[in-house]
């Protein structure tokens, strides 16, 4: 049993779960609790390591008994020292280290997510999750958008990381990839409400953060601008409320 603050595997969780650039540096990422680690290891992600408290669900045992037979590393760690380690009120008993990558992207882009400058990670995550259901095919974060995969972000995410392509790219590479796509700017002031739009063909949503919304780079990829239309006296709506609305007029229309 793991019992020491030094030790190298405790370390390492702590300082992925607080800076990006550790979980850059080090290629790796963390996911607390079983239902998370169920995802990765349903998608078969690499799994660098496990550790978990003493008292776990028999459906956490069930879990750590197939990380074993995965030949997955599984340590015990004390309850007190695991309870240090979550990122939530109460420690879920279970956390993995994964390698941090990207799911490839298709060869032809036909719905695309842009979050931009979404700077909340559980907005960011909610953002990803929704794309996950709504059958978007890749989320495409430019700068200053939040880590999708800080903790708060993959925990909102729940399990879409392993499910929908998350990839960080500058304006310019981000600009080739969507080559050849209709791009829709969601805008409290443009004139085309999001109904009357035409999220049929092959597309790509910019959604904006709501501190200070979308960058200049991404107002001048922009050929569509759409807006939410909102009758009642809300000012706005925060980034992940007016993400899903879109995502899922998008599923919609393409239903219909």
């Amino acid at each position: 049993m793991i019992t020491s603050t030094h030790n190298a595997k405790v370390q390492l969780v702590r300082a992925l779960l607080g800076r990006p650039k550790e979980r850059r540096e080090q290629a790796a990422f963390v996911v607390e609790g079983v239902r998370l680690t169920e995802e990765a290891l349903a998608a078969s992600w690499a799994i660098r390591f496990a550790l978990h408290s003493p008292e776990l669900t028999g459906r956490g045992r069930e879990l750590i008994g197939e990380l074993k037979a995965r030949r997955v590393e599984v340590d015990e760690v004390a309850e007190g020292l695991m309870q240090s380690l979550s990122e939530t009120e109460t420690s879920q008993g279970l956390l993995a280290v994964l390698d941090l990558a990207a799911l490839p992207l298709p060869d032809l882009l036909d719905f695309v997510l842009v979050p931009d400058r979404v700077r909340d990670p559980g907005n960011l995550g909610t953002l990803l999750r929704t794309a996950a259901a709504a059958g978007a095919q890749a989320a495409l974060l430019p700068p200053e958008t939040a880590d999708a995969f800080a903790p708060k972000a993959v925990r909102a995410g729940m399990g879409a990381h392993f499910r929908l392509p998350v990839w960080t790219m500058g304006w310019d590479d981000l600009g080739l990839r969507l080559k050849g796509l209709q791009v829709f700017l969601a805008e409290m002031e443009a004139e085309l409400p999001c109904w009357k739009a035409d999220f049929r063909g092959p597309l790509a949503l910019i959604v904006g953060g709501e501190a200070e919304g979308a960058s200049e780079q991404a107002r001048n990829l922009a050929n569509r601008r759409v807006c939410i239309p909102m009758p009642g006296k809300a000012e706005s709506l925060n980034a992940a409320a007016a993400g899903a609305i879109l995502m899922f007029e998008v599923v919609r229309q393409r239903e219909t």
